[in-house]
Protein backbone atom coordinates (compact mmCIF):
# COMPACT_ATOMS: atom_id res chain seq x y z
CA UNK A 1 0.00 0.00 0.00
CA UNK A 2 1.17 3.37 -0.90
CA UNK A 3 1.32 6.10 1.51
CA UNK A 4 -1.39 8.32 2.47
CA UNK A 5 -1.52 11.33 0.58
CA UNK A 6 -1.14 14.28 3.32
CA UNK A 7 -3.74 16.51 2.58
CA UNK A 8 -4.54 19.98 4.97
CA UNK A 9 -6.69 18.54 7.76
CA UNK A 10 -10.60 20.27 8.22
CA UNK A 11 -12.65 20.55 11.34
CA UNK A 12 -16.26 19.30 10.71
CA UNK A 13 -17.94 20.03 13.88
CA UNK A 14 -16.42 17.59 16.25
CA UNK A 15 -14.39 15.83 13.44
CA UNK A 16 -11.19 16.07 11.87
CA UNK A 17 -10.87 15.53 8.11
CA UNK A 18 -7.49 14.74 6.40
CA UNK A 19 -4.29 15.54 8.04
CA UNK A 20 -3.10 12.39 10.08
CA UNK A 21 -6.70 11.73 11.38
CA UNK A 22 -8.31 8.32 11.07
CA UNK A 23 -10.16 7.85 7.40
CA UNK A 24 -13.75 8.87 7.94
CA UNK A 25 -16.96 7.10 7.26
CA UNK A 26 -20.27 8.51 6.66
CA UNK A 27 -23.53 8.23 5.26
CA UNK A 28 -26.58 10.07 3.95
CA UNK A 29 -29.88 10.39 5.20
CA UNK A 30 -32.84 8.62 2.99
CA UNK A 31 -35.54 10.81 4.71
CA UNK A 32 -37.22 13.71 4.07
CA UNK A 33 -35.34 16.52 5.85
CA UNK A 34 -38.62 18.19 6.49
CA UNK A 35 -39.72 15.23 8.77
CA UNK A 36 -37.45 15.99 11.91
CA UNK A 37 -38.73 13.33 13.73
CA UNK A 38 -37.64 10.56 10.85
CA UNK A 39 -34.70 12.25 9.89
CA UNK A 40 -33.13 12.39 13.97
CA UNK A 41 -34.64 8.32 14.37
CA UNK A 42 -32.43 7.74 10.83
CA UNK A 43 -28.94 9.75 12.18
CA UNK A 44 -29.29 7.97 15.51
CA UNK A 45 -29.61 4.66 13.68
CA UNK A 46 -26.47 5.78 11.74
CA UNK A 47 -24.62 6.73 14.91
CA UNK A 48 -25.39 3.53 16.31
CA UNK A 49 -23.29 1.52 13.77
CA UNK A 50 -20.57 4.13 13.93
CA UNK A 51 -21.44 6.78 10.78
CA UNK A 52 -19.10 9.62 12.10
CA UNK A 53 -20.63 12.67 9.11
CA UNK A 54 -23.88 12.85 7.63
CA UNK A 55 -25.31 14.43 4.70
CA UNK A 56 -28.73 15.69 4.35
CA UNK A 57 -31.03 16.60 1.30
CA UNK A 58 -31.63 20.48 1.09
CA UNK A 59 -34.11 20.69 -1.45
CA UNK A 60 -35.93 23.62 -0.07
CA UNK A 61 -36.47 26.83 2.52
CA UNK A 62 -38.23 24.20 4.36
CA UNK A 63 -35.76 21.41 4.78
CA UNK A 64 -32.97 24.12 5.25
CA UNK A 65 -34.56 25.40 8.51
CA UNK A 66 -35.10 21.83 9.79
CA UNK A 67 -31.58 21.56 10.42
CA UNK A 68 -31.51 23.44 13.79
CA UNK A 69 -33.67 21.40 15.22
CA UNK A 70 -32.30 17.70 13.56
CA UNK A 71 -28.73 19.39 15.39
CA UNK A 72 -30.39 19.36 18.51
CA UNK A 73 -31.38 15.90 18.14
CA UNK A 74 -28.58 13.71 16.92
CA UNK A 75 -24.52 13.80 18.16
CA UNK A 76 -22.96 13.75 14.54
CA UNK A 77 -21.70 16.55 12.38
CA UNK A 78 -24.49 17.40 9.53
CA UNK A 79 -24.08 18.57 5.77
CA UNK A 80 -26.04 20.18 3.94
CA UNK A 81 -26.07 18.99 0.46
CA UNK A 82 -27.06 21.87 -1.75
CA UNK A 83 -28.02 21.89 -5.37
CA UNK A 84 -28.93 25.03 -7.72
CA UNK A 85 -29.81 27.46 -5.40
CA UNK A 86 -26.83 29.31 -3.38
CA UNK A 87 -29.88 30.49 -1.05
CA UNK A 88 -30.44 27.01 0.45
CA UNK A 89 -26.58 27.12 1.64
CA UNK A 90 -26.82 30.44 3.46
CA UNK A 91 -30.25 29.27 4.99
CA UNK A 92 -28.27 26.18 6.57
CA UNK A 93 -25.53 28.62 7.67
CA UNK A 94 -27.90 30.23 9.44
CA UNK A 95 -29.34 27.03 10.71
CA UNK A 96 -25.91 25.81 12.51
CA UNK A 97 -25.01 22.81 10.34
CA UNK A 98 -21.89 21.96 10.14
CA UNK A 99 -20.17 21.50 7.09
CA UNK A 100 -21.84 22.49 3.16
CA UNK A 101 -21.45 20.30 0.00
CA UNK A 102 -21.77 22.12 -3.48
CA UNK A 103 -22.10 20.88 -6.91
CA UNK A 104 -20.35 23.63 -9.26
CA UNK A 105 -22.37 22.08 -12.09
CA UNK A 106 -24.86 23.61 -11.07
CA UNK A 107 -24.58 26.89 -8.54
CA UNK A 108 -22.68 28.63 -11.35
CA UNK A 109 -22.25 32.21 -11.45
CA UNK A 110 -18.87 33.13 -8.75
CA UNK A 111 -20.91 36.10 -6.92
CA UNK A 112 -23.40 33.07 -5.42
CA UNK A 113 -20.47 31.41 -4.23
CA UNK A 114 -18.86 34.67 -2.64
CA UNK A 115 -21.62 35.03 -0.73
CA UNK A 116 -21.82 31.23 0.57
CA UNK A 117 -18.11 31.20 1.04
CA UNK A 118 -18.36 34.49 3.20
CA UNK A 119 -20.90 33.25 5.51
CA UNK A 120 -19.25 30.20 5.71
CA UNK A 121 -15.73 31.52 6.83
CA UNK A 122 -17.43 33.72 9.72
CA UNK A 123 -18.67 30.51 11.25
CA UNK A 124 -15.70 28.21 10.20
CA UNK A 125 -17.86 25.58 7.93
CA UNK A 126 -15.81 23.59 5.72
CA UNK A 127 -17.36 23.90 2.20
CA UNK A 128 -17.17 20.47 0.00
CA UNK A 129 -16.53 20.91 -3.65
CA UNK A 130 -18.59 17.74 -4.82
CA UNK A 131 -17.97 17.22 -8.32
CA UNK A 132 -20.50 14.32 -10.61
CA UNK A 133 -20.08 12.79 -13.47
CA UNK A 134 -23.79 13.51 -14.30
CA UNK A 135 -23.66 17.09 -13.46
CA UNK A 136 -20.92 18.57 -14.61
CA UNK A 137 -20.65 22.27 -16.15
CA UNK A 138 -20.21 22.89 -19.65
CA UNK A 139 -16.49 22.10 -20.77
CA UNK A 140 -14.45 24.53 -22.00
CA UNK A 141 -12.86 21.86 -23.76
CA UNK A 142 -14.86 19.51 -25.18
CA UNK A 143 -12.32 17.13 -26.25
CA UNK A 144 -10.92 16.19 -22.39
CA UNK A 145 -12.09 13.12 -20.92
CA UNK A 146 -14.71 12.92 -18.33
CA UNK A 147 -12.08 12.43 -15.99
CA UNK A 148 -10.28 15.54 -17.45
CA UNK A 149 -13.27 17.64 -17.17
CA UNK A 150 -14.38 16.40 -13.56
CA UNK A 151 -10.92 17.72 -12.32
CA UNK A 152 -11.15 21.06 -14.58
CA UNK A 153 -14.25 21.64 -13.13
CA UNK A 154 -13.17 21.48 -9.06
CA UNK A 155 -10.18 22.98 -9.29
CA UNK A 156 -12.14 25.98 -11.44
CA UNK A 157 -14.42 26.00 -7.84
CA UNK A 158 -10.66 25.56 -5.78
CA UNK A 159 -9.20 28.68 -7.62
CA UNK A 160 -12.50 30.59 -6.88
CA UNK A 161 -12.95 29.86 -3.34
CA UNK A 162 -9.07 30.55 -2.86
CA UNK A 163 -9.73 33.66 -4.43
CA UNK A 164 -12.32 34.99 -1.57
CA UNK A 165 -9.74 34.05 1.21
CA UNK A 166 -11.76 30.58 1.60
CA UNK A 167 -9.51 27.38 2.07
CA UNK A 168 -11.81 25.41 4.56
CA UNK A 169 -12.32 22.76 1.18
CA UNK A 170 -12.71 19.39 0.90
CA UNK A 171 -13.22 17.82 -2.64
CA UNK A 172 -14.65 14.70 -4.14
CA UNK A 173 -14.80 13.73 -8.01
CA UNK A 174 -17.35 10.96 -8.28
CA UNK A 175 -18.77 8.99 -10.90
CA UNK A 176 -20.37 5.51 -11.51
CA UNK A 177 -17.75 4.19 -13.87
CA UNK A 178 -14.87 2.97 -11.59
CA UNK A 179 -12.08 3.39 -13.67
CA UNK A 180 -12.70 7.23 -14.46
CA UNK A 181 -13.75 7.52 -10.69
CA UNK A 182 -9.77 6.27 -9.88
CA UNK A 183 -8.46 8.55 -12.80
CA UNK A 184 -9.92 11.82 -11.51
CA UNK A 185 -8.64 11.18 -7.91
CA UNK A 186 -4.86 10.17 -9.29
CA UNK A 187 -5.15 13.39 -11.60
CA UNK A 188 -6.55 15.95 -8.74
CA UNK A 189 -4.40 14.39 -5.74
CA UNK A 190 -0.96 15.62 -6.03
CA UNK A 191 -2.39 19.46 -7.52
CA UNK A 192 -4.68 20.51 -4.32
CA UNK A 193 -3.37 20.04 -0.55
CA UNK A 194 -7.02 19.87 0.50
CA UNK A 195 -8.48 16.17 1.80
CA UNK A 196 -10.39 14.03 -0.78
CA UNK A 197 -13.98 12.47 -0.22
CA UNK A 198 -14.02 9.25 -2.00
CA UNK A 199 -16.98 7.14 -2.98
CA UNK A 200 -18.38 5.79 -6.56
CA UNK A 201 -21.43 7.33 -7.26
CA UNK A 202 -25.29 5.86 -7.64
CA UNK A 203 -23.43 2.45 -7.04
CA UNK A 204 -26.70 0.83 -7.32
CA UNK A 205 -28.75 -1.58 -4.26
CA UNK A 206 -26.10 -3.73 -2.11
CA UNK A 207 -25.50 -7.07 -3.93
CA UNK A 208 -23.57 -5.26 -6.58
CA UNK A 209 -23.05 -1.98 -5.11
CA UNK A 210 -20.70 -3.26 -2.59
CA UNK A 211 -18.72 -4.94 -4.96
CA UNK A 212 -18.45 -1.39 -7.27
CA UNK A 213 -17.61 0.61 -4.30
CA UNK A 214 -15.28 -1.17 -3.02
CA UNK A 215 -13.46 -2.34 -6.11
CA UNK A 216 -13.72 2.12 -6.57
CA UNK A 217 -12.42 2.78 -2.97
CA UNK A 218 -10.15 -0.08 -2.22
CA UNK A 219 -8.02 1.05 -5.29
CA UNK A 220 -7.54 4.22 -4.20
CA UNK A 221 -7.22 3.97 -0.58
CA UNK A 222 -4.39 1.30 -1.79
CA UNK A 223 -2.98 3.82 -3.98
CA UNK A 224 -2.85 6.23 -0.19
CA UNK A 225 -5.93 8.71 -1.95
CA UNK A 226 -8.79 9.44 0.17
CA UNK A 227 -9.73 11.10 3.71
CA UNK A 228 -13.05 10.33 4.29
CA UNK A 229 -15.38 7.71 2.51
CA UNK A 230 -18.96 6.78 1.47
CA UNK A 231 -20.55 3.90 0.33
CA UNK A 232 -23.36 4.83 -2.11
CA UNK A 233 -26.33 2.21 -1.60
CA UNK A 234 -29.80 1.72 -2.73
CA UNK A 235 -30.21 0.49 0.75
CA UNK A 236 -30.59 1.91 4.39
CA UNK A 237 -27.96 3.80 4.94
CA UNK A 238 -26.83 1.99 7.84
CA UNK A 239 -25.72 -0.40 5.39
CA UNK A 240 -23.63 1.68 3.70
CA UNK A 241 -21.62 2.67 6.96
CA UNK A 242 -21.15 -1.12 7.62
CA UNK A 243 -19.94 -1.90 4.16
CA UNK A 244 -17.31 0.99 4.36
CA UNK A 245 -15.86 0.07 7.68
CA UNK A 246 -15.39 -3.33 6.13
CA UNK A 247 -13.32 -1.73 3.42
CA UNK A 248 -11.31 -0.27 5.89
CA UNK A 249 -10.76 -3.06 8.35
CA UNK A 250 -10.15 -5.37 4.82
CA UNK A 251 -7.02 -3.06 4.26
CA UNK A 252 -6.42 -2.94 7.85
CA UNK A 253 -6.77 1.39 8.11
CA UNK A 254 -9.55 1.11 11.09
CA UNK A 255 -10.50 -1.45 13.66
CA UNK A 256 -14.29 -0.97 14.32
CA UNK A 257 -16.37 -3.52 15.63
CA UNK A 258 -15.36 -7.78 14.94
CA UNK A 259 -14.57 -9.55 12.01
CA UNK A 260 -16.14 -12.72 10.70
CA UNK A 261 -13.78 -15.40 9.41
CA UNK A 262 -16.05 -18.32 7.52
CA UNK A 263 -15.08 -21.04 5.59
CA UNK A 264 -17.25 -20.78 1.90
CA UNK A 265 -18.41 -24.74 2.80
CA UNK A 266 -17.63 -27.96 1.03
CA UNK A 267 -18.93 -31.37 0.46
CA UNK A 268 -16.50 -32.31 3.65
CA UNK A 269 -19.05 -29.74 6.01
CA UNK A 270 -20.92 -31.67 8.40
CA UNK A 271 -22.96 -28.48 9.79
CA UNK A 272 -24.55 -26.03 7.91
CA UNK A 273 -22.00 -23.56 7.53
CA UNK A 274 -24.23 -20.68 5.55
CA UNK A 275 -26.57 -21.09 8.21
CA UNK A 276 -24.25 -20.67 10.76
CA UNK A 277 -22.35 -17.90 9.70
CA UNK A 278 -25.10 -15.77 8.76
CA UNK A 279 -26.43 -16.39 12.38
CA UNK A 280 -23.13 -15.29 13.76
CA UNK A 281 -23.08 -12.16 11.41
CA UNK A 282 -26.13 -11.45 12.79
CA UNK A 283 -25.34 -11.33 16.50
CA UNK A 284 -21.86 -9.59 15.76
CA UNK A 285 -23.94 -6.70 14.58
CA UNK A 286 -24.71 -5.91 18.10
CA UNK A 287 -20.83 -6.18 19.16
CA UNK A 288 -18.83 -2.73 19.11
CA UNK A 289 -15.34 -4.55 19.92
CA UNK A 290 -12.91 -5.17 17.39
CA UNK A 291 -12.71 -9.01 18.04
CA UNK A 292 -11.86 -11.24 15.43
CA UNK A 293 -14.47 -14.24 15.07
CA UNK A 294 -14.30 -17.90 12.81
CA UNK A 295 -16.67 -20.01 11.64
CA UNK A 296 -15.13 -23.09 10.25
CA UNK A 297 -16.48 -26.14 8.95
CA UNK A 298 -13.78 -28.46 9.12
CA UNK A 299 -12.57 -29.78 12.31
CA UNK A 300 -9.34 -31.03 11.37
CA UNK A 301 -8.10 -27.85 9.24
CA UNK A 302 -10.28 -25.28 11.01
CA UNK A 303 -8.18 -24.12 13.72
CA UNK A 304 -4.85 -24.18 11.45
CA UNK A 305 -7.05 -21.79 8.77
CA UNK A 306 -8.20 -18.96 11.01
CA UNK A 307 -5.02 -19.26 13.64
CA UNK A 308 -5.31 -15.49 13.84
CA UNK A 309 -8.68 -15.29 14.90
CA UNK A 310 -9.26 -14.36 18.46
CA UNK A 311 -12.50 -16.99 19.33
CA UNK A 312 -13.82 -19.31 16.61
CA UNK A 313 -15.76 -22.55 16.44
CA UNK A 314 -14.40 -25.86 13.97
CA UNK A 315 -17.71 -27.96 13.34
CA UNK A 316 -17.82 -31.79 13.01
CA UNK A 317 -20.56 -33.94 13.24
CA UNK A 318 -23.05 -33.38 16.08
CA UNK A 319 -19.95 -30.87 17.97
CA UNK A 320 -17.30 -28.89 17.54
CA UNK A 321 -13.82 -27.13 19.21
CA UNK A 322 -14.14 -23.99 20.41
CA UNK A 323 -10.91 -22.27 19.77
CA UNK A 324 -8.62 -19.27 20.38
CA UNK A 325 -5.63 -17.75 18.31
CA UNK A 326 -5.80 -21.60 16.99
CA UNK A 327 -5.21 -23.41 20.13
CA UNK A 328 -7.74 -25.89 21.10
CA UNK A 329 -9.89 -25.09 24.25
CA UNK A 330 -12.88 -27.31 24.69
CA UNK A 331 -15.41 -29.46 22.41
CA UNK A 332 -19.30 -28.28 22.24
CA UNK A 333 -22.24 -29.57 21.28
CA UNK A 334 -23.71 -28.09 17.80
CA UNK A 335 -27.19 -27.15 19.72
CA UNK A 336 -24.75 -24.67 21.52
CA UNK A 337 -22.57 -23.10 19.24
CA UNK A 338 -23.94 -19.78 18.71
CA UNK A 339 -24.47 -19.07 22.68
CA UNK A 340 -21.19 -20.15 23.48
CA UNK A 341 -19.59 -18.82 20.85
CA UNK A 342 -21.71 -15.06 21.75
CA UNK A 343 -20.36 -15.50 25.28
CA UNK A 344 -16.89 -16.29 24.60
CA UNK A 345 -17.33 -12.37 22.22
CA UNK A 346 -18.83 -10.44 24.73
CA UNK A 347 -16.11 -11.97 27.63
CA UNK A 348 -13.49 -11.31 25.35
Amino acid sequence: MNKRRKSKPVQIGSVTVGGNAPIVVQSMTKTDTRNVRATVNQIKELEECGCELVRLAVPDMEAAGAISAIKKGVKIPIIADIHFDHRLALAALEAGVDGLRLNPGNIGEPEKIKKVASAARERGVPIRIGVNAGSLPEAKNPKLSIAHQMVEAALEQVRLLESLDFDLIKISLKAFDVPTTIEAYQLIAPQIPYPLHIGITEAGPPRTGIIRSTVGISTLLWLGIGDTIRVSLSAHPREEVIAGYEILKSLNLRQHGPVLVSCPACGRAEVDIVKLAEAVEKELLKVTKPVKVAVMGCIVNGPGEAKDADIGIACGKGRGVLFKKGKKVRTIEEKDFIKVLMAEVEGF
